[in-house]
């Protein structure tokens, strides 16, 4: 089952490893394939039961990890006749049932491997990016796009839509804009894109892949066999060693995005105009103008880098420079993406909740040019000596917030040390109010506050969404009081 294609599921058993947004459809959709399906699950929560309720009412049966038999039995052990295991991506490789599953010489899939090897003969190809930061952006820039050039399209994969429903249900697509993670590239050894694109690779998620070097791998897979084009950062040359190192089509093409002028086979920037020379006749001479960086929103230079990877990626599908310019034209970015909040007596409020890691942090201090700084949260393990020392220079201030505040702020004691810096220590209801408050009093007319935490939320806020909320109710109760 690991090489061939499966073409009759019936009775064929198969272990879904978890529960939640990609485990349950996965044992649905087996299920109704006719294969006898397992569900294994690490949690016994009551959420997990009410889950497993609703598969056993279908005739699936589901081990919850601490109630029946405990975790070892749950988890570890490869249920009797398992034939194949689908996986919920974020599932460690290094679990004992995958160990168990590789003595056995059974497969473990994803649902993105499942619901590759699920596509009818006519499905839709797939324009796929990864990277460390960007890809919720960059795709749907990119759905934008295609729909503006009059394709049946949909933002599928990571970015909340599921796979399996694009690809097994009524709706017809012409292309998919598919958003993977590298732990869903880790569980897809088949997937074959028509393109692909690499946004940046930064250190992220290591826990879980053991190093940089297998989290660089994993997400290199997503060149394997491409088509068409292979779509690289050449400011990021660890994306471009990826390309070089893929196993892909003849005639597949490696195409670069850069913000500065683009040479032959790029994509790139030439005076406030993001412009082609990969997808026109005569690419050592000529050029086609795409659209102006004012079409961005917000023209911050990553997310002009998300928009030429875009436009890369549609250009290789074929798409006309009007529909690229037309498509970012319709975008707007989700929430708490350097989303401007409001300004308050001459200073702008930014939120990019969003900017979970340094990575992304730095690109969103790289926008502005005089900043207060409002940082911290769960470090995850990161250091920020890097990213302090390369944004020191826009730094009026910085408000620190959150359990690992202290590890940014010996960070700017070592390379920022004339920056002023509140060390916030608190926690309740009333903690961003405060973080704003003093982030004002720092501020001066033409400065931005800018939200970039360069941490995970979970230690003050149940998400990223709930802290960049705060941040803008905080905002708005400055301003009624300064009106």
């Amino acid at each position: 089952m690991g090489s061939q294609e499966v073409t009759d599921w019936q009775g064929k058993s198969v272990t879904v490893a978890g529960l939640g947004v990609s485990g349950i459809p996965a044992a649905k959709v087996l299920h109704g394939l006719g294969a006898v399906v397992t569900v294994v699950n690490d949690g016994d929560d009551e959420r997990s039961r009410a889950q497993a309720a609703e598969l056993e009412a279908l005739g699936i049966t589901v081990r919850l990890g601490d109630a029946r038999g405990g975790a070892a039995e749950g988890c570890s052990t490869l249920p009797e006749g398992t034939e194949l295991i689908v996986t919920a991506p974020g599932w460690k490789p290094d679990k004992p049932l995958f160990a168990a599953a590789a003595a056995a010489g059974v497969p473990v899939w994803g649902d993105v491997e499942l619901a590759w090897r699920l596509r009818g003969p006519d499905a839709a190809p797939w324009l796929a990016v990864t990277g460390t930061n960007g890809k919720t952006t960059t795709v749907q820039m990119l759905a934008s796009i295609l729909k503006a050039a009059g394709l049946r399209t949909a933002a599928v994969g990571n970015i909340g839509v599921s796979l399996l429903d694009a690809v097994l249900g009524d709706e017809q697509y012409d292309v998919l804009a598919v958003e993977l993670s590298s732990y869903q590239l880790h569980w897809a050894p088949s997937l074959r894109a028509h393109s692909a694109a690499v946004l940046n690779l930064a250190p992220d998620h290591l826990d879980w892949h053991g190093s940089m070097e297998a989290y660089a791998a994993d997400k290199g897979r997503i060149y394997e066999g491409n088509r068409v084009a292979c779509v690289y950062n050449v400011a990021d040359k660890a994306t471009e060693d990826l390309v070089r190192e893929a196993d892909v089509e003849e005639g597949c093409r490696a195409i670069g995005f850069t913000l500065g002028t683009p040479g032959p086979s790029q994509l790139g920037v030439v005076e406030g105009i993001l412009v082609d020379r990969a997808f026109v006749e005569n690419r050592q001479k000529n050029a086609q103008e795409l659209a102006e960086v004012s079409d961005v929103h917000p023209p911050a230079p990553h997310n002009i880098a998300n928009a030429l990877a875009a436009a890369a990626l549609a250009r290789a599908y074929g798409v006309p420079a009007s529909a690229v310019r037309d498509g970012l034209r319709a975008f707007s970015p989700d929430a708490h993406r350097i989303a401007h909040v409001a300004d308050v007596d001459g200073v702008a409020y930014v939120d990019d909740s969003k900017a979970t890691n340094t990575h992304a942090a730095e690109a969103s201090l790289a926008a502005y040019e005089s900043i207060v700084w409002i940082a911290g949260g769960l470090a995850k393990g990161a250091t920020f000596d890097e990213l302090v020392a390369k944004s020191a220079p826009r730094l009026r201030g910085v408000v620190l917030i959150g359990a690992d505040r202290a590890l940014i702020g010996e960070a700017l004691a070592r390379h920022a040390p004339e920056v002023p810096v509140v060390d916030l220590d608190r926690n309740d209801t009333g903690a961003m109010l405060a973080a704003v408050q003093e982030a004002r009093g720092l501020a001066q007319a033409g400065d931005t506050v800018l939200l970039a935490p360069a941490c995970a939320s979970m230690d003050m806020f149940a998400n990223y969404n709930k802290r960049g909320d705060a941040f803008a109710e905080a905002v708005r109760e400055l301003g009624a009081a300064s009106a």
